[in-house]
């Protein structure tokens, strides 16, 4: 819930006898600007700090001797780690928890200097993993979604540099962030948590399949399995955060199927890759049914629009660009139907941004090659403005009818 719109309804209320205006205020005073404003200087001067430190022991490393060089890594991680518990238990959360993300900083620096000043042979995905496991503790210990969001960073880190050093998949870091986050998502359930970590898992199944060979486009298997699985969840933050995370993942591979889809191995039903088509086409088909099932069950049948980007277009080889250019701008108008239909202010804004961004998209992709570079910005310019002034219109019609945003 938003302050402005609370600011907004709150009168109207007091009008109607719901609330008294002491009510009002009281519940006005729950939501101060000024103090979440404030909150955020404590994690961002922790920040600077941290890094000045860094720097200047970075530019006087090589002056100071291997014992000091140690024990100033020691005091300086605990010293944040001390800090952060410190301010944490008095109650300053957003304090605290902004040192411990410096202190775990600190940590992952320590890792990689003593393996240079000791000559140490530790692959840095091993290095990140470590890190990406004192992350996974801390966030037990001091339940956070800054903490979460950085050690999900780090373990997906950690899975990049084993593909560029060893050309492995990485087990123990993707164990590492579906059991240790994977667990404290499902004890927290906090919908942001369920995208992030989703984007991560699909991340880290991707880098698999590369490294398997396989085409690329086995990563709507992992994909649509989490969307099916998570149909069939009660909670709607769960839901929206876990889909969510798959969608982004399909709206990003269809911006690349627009732009590159003549450089991109897929699966078609040539001699090569009939019995893997086949059987691509029955696993998805069976994943599909869940998902339908989850919907019918949870009542949630209108979010069946997400399919649009969730299809295998590929195995159409005619205007398969065309195919997948016309399903991100039909998705992004469905995301923008369901928005005004619940008057929820972020789908709406989702939803506008998409439209423009597909639009900008077929413009670019249709426009390009045969319109002068000039005209191209020009007329493009011009579209986006008054596609951005309709919308917004729009979008402000919507939510200043009966009560503005009903998921504020």
């Amino acid at each position: 819930m938003s302050r402005k719109w609370l600011e907004k309804e709150a009168p109207r209320w007091v009008r109607e006898d719901i609330i008294s205006s002491e009510q009002a205020d009281r519940l006005l005073s729950l939501y101060d600007e000024k103090k979440r404003a404030i909150g955020i200087l404590p994690i961002l001067g922790s920040l600077l700090v941290g890094l000045g430190i860094l720097t200047y022991v970075a530019a006087n490393w090589q002056a100071i001797d291997h014992i000091w060089r140690l024990l100033l890594l020691i005091v300086v991680m605990t010293g944040f780690y001390a800090a952060g518990e410190y301010f944490h238990r008095r109650g300053d959360r957003l304090l605290g928890i902004g040192l411990l993300a410096v202190g775990l900083a600190a940590f992952g620096g320590s890792i990689f200097l003593v393996v240079q000043m000791y000559h140490l042979l530790l692959a840095q995905s091993t290095a990140f993993l470590l890190w990406g496991i004192a992350g996974v503790l801390l966030v037990w210990l001091y339940p956070s979604r800054v903490l979460f969001f950085y050690t999900a960073i780090v373990l997906s880190i950690s899975q990049g540099y084993s593909l560029s050093d060893t050309e492995q998949f990485n087990l123990y870091a993707f164990l590492v962030l579906a059991i240790g986050l994977g667990a404290y998502w499902l004890k927290h359930r906090d919908g942001w948590m369920a995208w992030v970590l989703g984007l991560s898992l699909l991340a880290q199944t991707t880098i698999w399949i590369s490294m398997e060979g396989w085409t690329i486009v086995w990563f709507y298997v992992p994909s649509m399995a989490l969307y099916a699985a998570a149909d069939w969840l009660k909670a709607k933050r769960d839901v929206y955060g876990l889909q969510g995370s798959v969608l982004t993942g399909m709206y990003f591979f269809g911006f690349i199927m627009v732009m590159f889809s003549d450089d991109v191995p897929v699966l078609d039903f040539g001699a090569d890759e009939r019995l893997r088509s086949i059987v691509f086409l029955f696993v998805f088909a069976g994943l599909l049914a869940v998902s339908l099932l989850g919907k019918l069950s949870r009542q949630r049948i209108a979010t069946a629009g997400d399919w649009l980007l969730l299809l295998p277009w590929f195995f159409i080889p005619a205007g398969t660009d065309l195919l997948y250019l016309l399903a991100l701008a039909f998705y992004s108008l469905y995301v923008l139907w369901h928005g005004y239909d619940e008057q929820w202010r972020f789908r709406i804004n989702l939803g506008t941004v998409l439209f423009l961004f597909a639009t900008l998209l077929a413009y670019t992709r249709l426009a390009w090659d045969f319109m002068d570079r000039s005209m191209f910005f020009l007329i493009g310019g011009v579209l986006m403005l008054l596609l951005s002034w309709y919308l917004g219109r729009r979008r402000r019609s919507a939510l200043s009818d009966e009560g503005g945003d009903r998921h504020a």
